[in-house]
Order: structure tokens, then C-alpha cells, then sequence
């Protein structure tokens, strides 16, 4: 199952109210995040569809995206994405000192447990993966940095939502799609609710299968001084690898472990 791309108009909605906001920049990075992962080229027209702006727009907006370097125009007057946008989330991982801080104790980790291990950052109702170290029992290779997830799911997102106030998780999870990734996905807010309190309670995450299909996931939120998420460690393991209660203490010990060194202390 392909992780869930990501859709800006979530974020924009409000703030295209204001007459601060620039109608061209949202227009032009609809151009660009047109191109989802699900093809890899897109005419012209195919690009005037999908961001709902005119023929005419569209051709100058890849007309200059192109000019700019970010959008390749093949031979056969298909688009697509340009190497260059690669700088952008290069210049986010390099600068960004959660990351880099992380990144020993995160291998570390890979190293013990010989699994993949991923360190994610809470963007809205979502999971975004800045940081992964896989391993040869790793089950979803296609999961790369930059990749996106629910997090009411996935237990880095509920790690994280379970270090929110009660209202801010409760409006999280009315404005997230809560919709069915697979049998095992718990969708009923009232249920979710329940379970991050018990996430407070033992202070790790253990999803089983609720978005990829056979994998267990555990995770632990890392926390800022006043104890919310600015991250979260988790652990993944192929549900074939998975022993029970045994795995369970072992794995959630660990990543208890990692998200408590990179926390910062907390206010008194």
C-alpha cells in the first residue's frame, strides 16, 4: 500500500484568506506536488486537471518551473520532476538539528535490534519520515524519507498525538481521514481517544497492522520542554519476526530509551 500523498490544500485553505498569501506560489507548488509518485510524467492538460487552473495557467507555470530548473519537459511534451527539488528537503535534513542528532542513536538502535528503524516528525495529521535506517528484514523499502502517513495509525502518530492536550488531539483526529487502511485500522475517534490515554499510561505506541499489512510497529514520542512531541523513534518488525509479549518489552524498552536521550528536560 503506497503511503498517502501529501495534499497542501489542507494547510492553505485558511490562510488563502489573507491577503498576505500569494495565489501564484499555492498555484505553482500545486504544479509541482501534481506529480505524486503515481506517474511519473504528466501532460500539460493532465497538469491543468489536477490543480484546477486553466490551460493557459498551467503552461506558464511549467514554462517557468521548467526555465527554473525544478520540471523536465521530455521529448514527447510530458512533464516531470527535476532532481533539483531533492536540494530542497537536503537543505531541511541538513539544518534541522533533531536530525542530526538522532542519527547515531537511530543506528545504534537499527544495529541492536537488526530491524528497521525510522525517526518521524508530526506535520498536521500526518507522519512525515526524516530520518530511516533499514535492514534486511526491512518489508516496505518504497517507505523512504519524505514519506508520509496517518498518524492516527501508525504508531509514531499516535506516540506523538498522545503528548497533545486533550483538545488538540480530539481536533486532530476530527480533521484527519479516518478511513479503513486495512482490517485491523481503529477509526472511531472514541476509541482512538481511549488508547492514547493508554499510550500516556506506558509511554510507548504498539500498532499491529493497522496500515502495512503484516507490520508491527513501536514507537516513542520525543518531547520538547513542556513534554510535546517533536518527534518520535520507532521500531518496525515484519509481523512473520514478531514474538509476542517477549519482543513487545524488549523493543519498547529500547525505543523508550532513544526518544528519552534526544528529549530535553522538562520545565519545573
Amino acid at each position: 500500500m503506497p503511503a498517502t500523498p501529501h495534499n497542501p490544500a489542507k494547510s492553505a485553505t485558511a490562510a488563502n484568506q489573507s491577503k498576505l498569501f500569494v495565489q501564484s506560489i499555492d498555484k505553482a507548488m500545486k504544479v509541482l506536488t501534481a506529480f505524486d509518485g503515481s506517474r511519473r510524467q504528466l501532460s500539460l492538460s493532465e497538469i491543468a486537471k489536477l490543480t484546477g487552473v486553466g490551460i493557459s495557467a498551467a503552461q506558464r507555470f511549467t514554462y517557468t518551473l521548467s526555465a527554473l530548473g525544478y520540471l523536465r519537459k521530455e521529448a514527447n511534451s510530458q512533464y516531470e520532476l527535476s532532481p533539483r527539488l531533492l536540494s530542497f528537503g537536503n537543505h531541511y535534513l541538513s539544518s534541522n538539528e533533531l536530525v542530526s542528532r538522532a542519527a547515531p542513536l537511530l543506528q545504534q538502535l537499527a544495529l541492536s535490534v537488526e530491524e528497521a528503524t525510522n525517526l518521524t516528525v508530526l506535520d498536521g495529521d500526518e507522519i512525515v519520515f526524516v530520518s530511516r535506517f533499514i535492514s534486511r528484514h526491512s518489508l516496505f523499502p518504497a517507505v523512504q524519507v519524505g514519506s508520509r502517513l496517518p498518524a492516527f495509525c501508525t504508531a509514531p502518530g499516535l506516540a506523538m498525538l498522545a503528548t497533545l492536550d486533550a483538545a488538540s488531539a480530539q481536533q486532530l483526529l476530527e480533521q484527519s481521514d479516518l478511513r479503513q487502511h486495512s482490517v485491523h485500522t481503529m477509526t472511531d475517534i472514541g476509541q482512538i481517544t481511549q488508547r492514547l490515554q493508554q499510550i500516556r499510561s506506558c509511554g510507548y505506541a504498539l500498532t499491529r497492522e493497522e496500515y502495512f499489512l503484516g507490520d508491527i510497529s513501536t514507537a516513542a514520542a520525543i518531547t520538547d520542554t513542556h513534554g510535546r512531541a517533536i518527534g518520535a523513534i520507532n521500531v518496525a518488525i515484519a509481523r512473520s519476526r514478531w514474538q509476542d509479549e517477549h519482543d513487545q518489552a524488549r523493543i519498547a524498552e529500547q525505543v523508550m530509551d532513544v526518544a528519552r536521550a534526544l528529549s530535553q528536560p522538562r520545565k519545573r
